[in-house]
């Protein structure tokens, strides 16, 4: 039995049972005991209770909807009188009413009627609260259902509706695993429409898997339903997002933006200033700026006017590749354009200038900013911090720190950071320090908590570089103990850096024992975690230690370039030979690593520093053995480094027993290093033999081989040799450059062939190109170096060869240097001078 409580209104006509009662739209329907119509004086308070219980007004006066009257439950029921719309229902008591009921059917039942009045609409939080209890209990079907309501009433679908999806159906592994999910969804009843489709790609693109993002893309497509316009933006971003996996540097992937631009268009959406503007991004994220310039032109064709970001983009994009005079250009041109600078546009520039190690115009730039009558942000004050901070100019970056907060800008954290930063790059890292009041108070970096900022894992790490960087250990780990009890945990950087600290002032035992500290601390070891740890060990001298810490984090992590070059010298130099080629032999075939010529060239540059030349030699031999390494690359910094030492003989003995008797075909490098070195030591016989073995061994030399023999032809006085040689360049397909025509014609004046000099120069000049009239000019002034005074024949013809290559200005500044030095000229002088207009 049930006690009915009622509330008359003038407007409320039902029809109601005393049992068991159902929602409908216009009155309340009984299943029996039918009483007629409800009429007469107003009712108030219509409520089902339980049998024996009394209700208080005031305690379920908050529980009122956005429909008509009251909901309240009794037992498995709910019920409604009508009335006019008052407060809505929210979300909290919602669930709270769903979290009352003992029996999941009664809940489900409720969570449904709610769903069909008209007046009452589900948000996110009650329905993911729905389907995780549904989750919990296995009602996959029941999922379907509440999934499908929130699609037909456009209820939004988060990451949470999702993540719970996949786990009912025992897919582990978040968002990134919706391609295997949709497949599982399908079978349980799970469809997804066009919005739900939208959203879940932005989902995984926001969550930055841009392969899923592209593999449910395809799938959406393949079953007939269109992407939003919105969609094939964000994934035109993602794509020009993408990075190389070996530099990390944006590359982006324009076929595949390309691909998204086509399908967009054929599904007939035309491409407005965002879509452009995407596009541009993505091209000079790729390299491709003069592309990106080139949409100006297409985006004029479809009547889209570039915004502010677009040029915004265009200027970072030349910005990127430090074509600076031309981002000057468009930035001057923005305004007449009708487009106005932002503080954003300044701080590209300014940005620019600081990471180009150019902070006065940084600060050149921010002043610009200001008399322009663009307030500068925090933004741009931090952007003129960085220069100034990496340049240690700290007198500037104190009037900047004290003008921005006389200027109404609060500093915030990285500002702190930067002026910490440039402190301890003047070596002034105590300054950094009480820059945050920390050591003179014990408490929790007063200066920062002035500006009502708390220090941030930031701010602690710049510290830690400082003491590191001037070998304060103790006040480096003090500094470091201290950040739990303020309330900032260390991440893998911050023990990177005390790391770094302690292995480079001899305290590896006690780096050995932080880096326990960190996996204590659910701070995980990363690739430069090991190798500052090797580092260390190597440096001690501890190599067997460093093998084994070596073996234990390829248990967990890839060793990289930076691990290799660091481990193997430490054991070549303890004579660990074989050691040291089985490291390295598993390293050259892990998977994703490339040994190019620069790879080996800089392991045996390192082993040499660290083991010497006998080592280094000995490893390289085991290389080419094994056929690590197949060419010469090993070879070059070992020749290098002992025609450096002046022992270029000795470099001729190792470059034979490595050619000759283990079959390694030398390149141009390791020629033109051995014949400057056999040069260098007065062996010129052995390196001419060496030149004619290269052209017979079919290596062709280089103009640097040639200019080597030149010059020592004309050092010792050789003149038919030194022409016999610069004749046969031309013929090897080898140019001259001004160095080379430098080399003969000061050959010939040292040797008193002044006439042959002189025709030689006159001939660059005559007959040469324009290039070669500018390599004349040049040798002009090697000549007076020489001693060889230029006559009026000399100027003449180099004024002859400024005119026929079309630079009259040239021709008459040789004509007054020519006044100048008093050369008087002749009738030829004024014939060769072009007419002037």
């Amino acid at each position: 039995m049930a006690l009915l409580m009622l509330d008359y209104s003038s407007t409320c006509r039902s029809s109601i049972s005393y049992n068991s009662f159902a929602f409908t739209y216009g009155r309340l329907s009984g299943l029996n005991h039918e009483n007629g119509s409800l009429g007469g004086p107003k009712v108030r308070n219509l409520k089902i209770l339980p049998c024996g219980s009394m209700v208080n007004w005031k305690k379920h006066k908050k529980k009122q909807v956005g429909f008509c009257g009251y909901v309240t439950k009794s037992l498995n029921q709910v019920t409604v009188v009508k009335g006019k719309p008052r407060n809505r229902l929210n979300s909290e008591e919602v669930i709270g009413e769903l979290k009352s009921f003992s029996d999941l059917n009664s809940a489900l039942s409720y969570f449904k009627s709610l769903a069909e009045l008209p007046y009452v609409v589900h948000t996110t939080e009650t329905c993911n609260y729905m389907l995780e209890v549904l989750r919990i209990h296995g009602r996959i079907e029941d999922m379907a259902v509440v999934f499908d309501l929130m699609q037909k009433q456009i209820i939004n679908r988060d990451l949470g509706t999702y993540l719970t999806i996949f786990k009912g159906l025992c897919i582990k592994g978040g968002i990134r695993l919706a391609p295997l999910a949709l497949e599982k969804m399908r079978e349980t009843g799970i469809i997804l429409n066009a919005y739900s489709y939208n959203g879940l790609i932005h989902l995984i693109l926001q969550s930055g898997f841009f392969r899923e993002a592209l593999v449910v893309y395809r799938r959406m497509v393949s079953e007939g339903i269109k992407p939003s316009l919105k969609t094939y933006s964000a994934l035109m971003v993602a794509s020009g997002k993408r990075r190389d996996i070996e530099t990390f540097s944006y590359c982006g992937d324009m076929d595949a933006v390309k691909e998204f631009w086509s399908q967009m268009e054929a599904d007939g959406y035309a491409p407005d200033v965002v879509t452009f503007t995407i596009l541009v991004d993505a091209l000079c994220k790729a390299g491709d700026v003069d592309k990106a310039f080139g949409m100006l032109d297409a985006m004029k064709k479809e009547g889209v006017l570039p915004n502010l970001h677009t040029y915004n983009t265009l200027i970072s994009g030349l910005l990127r590749l430090h074509r600076l005079e031309e981002a000057l250009e468009l930035f001057s041109n923005m305004e007449p354009l009708g487009v106005r600078p932002t503080a954003y546009t300044y701080i590209l520039f300014i940005d620019y200038y600081g990471k180009s190690a150019d902070p006065g115009k940084a600060l050149e730039t921010f002043e610009k900013m200001k008399s322009r009558g663009i307030v500068p942000n925090i933004v741009a004050c931090n952007a003129s911090l960085y220069g100034l901070a990496e340049a240690g100019r700290l007198g500037e970056a104190k009037t900047m720190f004290n003008w921005l907060k006389h200027s109404g800008l609060a500093p915030d954290s990285v500002t702190y950071n930067m002026m910490m930063k440039c402190y301890s790059k003047v070596g002034q890292v105590d300054e950094a320090i009480k820059l945050t009041e920390w050591v003179r108070h014990g408490k929790c970096f007063v200066g920062m908590k002035d500006m009502k900022l708390a220090p941030s894992v930031v701010t602690y790490n710049t510290l830690l570089a400082g003491l590191g960087k001037e070998g304060k250990v103790q006040k480096a780990i003090e500094l470091f103990d201290g950040m739990v009890d303020h309330g900032c945990f260390p991440d893998t950087i911050t023990f990177n850096t005390l790391l770094d600290c302690l292995c480079k002032n001899d305290e590896v035992d006690l780096a050995l024992k932080t880096l326990c500290k960190m996996t204590a601390m659910n701070c995980s070891p990363d690739v430069l975690t090991y190798n500052t740890i090797i580092y260390g060990l190597v440096k001690e001298q501890r190599v067997n230690d460093a093998i084994w810490f070596f073996h234990q984090m390829k248990k967990w992590l890839y060793p990289d370039y930076i691990t290799l070059f660091t481990l193997i010298p430490g054991v070549v130099k303890d004579g660990r030979i074989e050691d040291a080629l089985k490291i390295t032999e598993h390293f050259v075939y892990q998977v994703g690593i490339h040994t190019g010529r620069n790879f080996w060239k800089d392991l045996i540059g390192g082993i040499l520093t660290a083991a010497g030349t006998d080592k280094a030699v000995l490893f390289a031999e085991k290389l080419v053995f094994s056929r690590l390494c197949q060419n010469d690359s090993a070879l070059v910094p070992i020749i290098k480094s002992l025609c450096w030492q002046k022992k270029s003989l000795v470099a001729k003995d190792v470059f034979v027993k490595f050619t000759k008797n283990l079959g390694v075909m030398p390149t141009l490098e390791t020629y033109n290093y051995l014949i400057n070195g056999l040069l260098e030591v007065h062996a010129p016989e052995i390196a001419v033999n060496l030149f004619k073995e290269m052209k017979e061994a079919g290596c062709a030399p280089d103009v640097s081989t040639y200019n080597l023999l030149l010059d020592a032809y004309g050092k010792s006085g050789e003149i038919n040799e030194l022409f016999k040689l610069y004749e046969e360049m031309p013929s090897r397909r080898c140019k001259p450059n001004t160095v080379t025509h430098n080399i003969v014609i000061s050959g010939l004046v040292k040797s008193n062939s002044v006439d042959k000099a002189m025709d030689l120069y006159y001939d660059l000049v005559i007959f040469g190109s324009v290039g070669m009239v500018e390599e004349a000019g040049k040798l002009y002034e090697e000549l007076q170096h020489v001693g060889l005074e230029p006559n009026v024949f000399t100027y003449n013809a180099l004024i002859r060869g400024c005119s026929k290559s079309g630079n009259p200005n040239s021709a008459y500044a040789v004509y007054k240097k020519m006044m100048v030095g008093g050369c008087s000229p002749n009738p030829g002088t004024f014939a060769q001078l072009p007419n002037q207009s």
